[in-house]
């Protein structure tokens, strides 16, 4: 009867050999972690997935705490706890706070440049629409979101941490600076636009960005509820104004 043939059995496990193979195999199983006896394909893509999202993870608690309290305020072991990782697995990533704060930056707005600088490239409206498009974009991916807390935190902290102003300098200030110079020399390069000072007119498109950001963070607590801003309107409102100053014609204007 085989393995039900009870004598059979008992020669069988008290056979030396076999009890040497079985309690070598224990052993084996025993040095293995759990997490290993799994197949290959349930254990290694989610080890995979855990450690690709990590950073994103940290990335988002580090945006949280930065806009919410600051970045002198703010503390890695805050950002790991709120990332439910240990500050260990933070620095592994982002070695200082400064760099965690760097990561953010290029994540949520500097990164997006290249974006930026292809659509405009191949944009194929006229001037005045690009203009149009640029601060409805930029309301859209960057003001309407949290990381537009970003640039109130620059303003309010960016004298006390100058490595992190020259940094902000870099990465965000003057690639938007020569993003909105090279918009306003198309349109008067291609006679959409008068002859203008194009230094201080990107000053003219950045202003209503920064009053919007100050309401959004800021200002907003202190207006009277019967004078509502709604950011979309501004933005249209603030075009029209500017383009009414810009082009040579009201016909060149969509």
């Amino acid at each position: 009867m085989g393995w039900l043939d009870p004598p059979r059995a008992a020669d069988y496990i008290t056979n030396q050999s076999v009890i040497n193979s079985l309690s070598t195999t224990g052993a084996r199983l025993l040095s293995v972690p759990l997490s290993e006896l799994a197949p290959e394909e349930e254990r290694s893509p989610r080890r995979g997935r855990r450690k690709e999202a990590r950073p994103g993870e940290l990335l988002a608690a580090a945006l949280e705490l930065f806009v919410e309290k600051g970045f002198a305020a703010t503390r890695s072991e805050e950002v790991a706890a709120r990332a439910g990782v240990s500050k260990g697995t933070l620095f592994l990533y982002f070695p200082s706070k400064e760099e965690l704060f760097k990561a953010v930056v290029r994540e949520n707005i500097s990164g997006r440049f290249a974006e930026w600088e292809q659509e405009f490239a191949s944009f194929e409206g006229s001037t005045a629409e690009m203009v149009r498009y640029c601060m409805r974009v930029w309301w859209e991916r960057i003001g309407s979101t949290r990381a537009s807390g970003i640039t109130k935190l620059i303003i309010g902290e960016a004298r006390n941490f100058p490595d992190i102003a020259r940094f902000y300098q870099q990465e965000v200030i003057r690639p938007a600076n020569q993003l909105m110079r090279r918009i306003l020399q198309r349109g008067v390069d291609r006679g959409e636009f008068r002859p203008l000072d194009i230094e201080y007119t990107v000053f003219s498109i950045v202003a209503p960005m920064m009053f919007l950001i100050m309401m959004k963070h800021s200002l907003g607590a202190c207006v009277p509820q019967e004078y509502p801003l709604d950011p979309q309107r501004y933005i249209d409102t603030q075009v029209e104004n500017l383009l009414l100053g810009l082009c040579v014609r009201p016909g060149s204007r969509p």
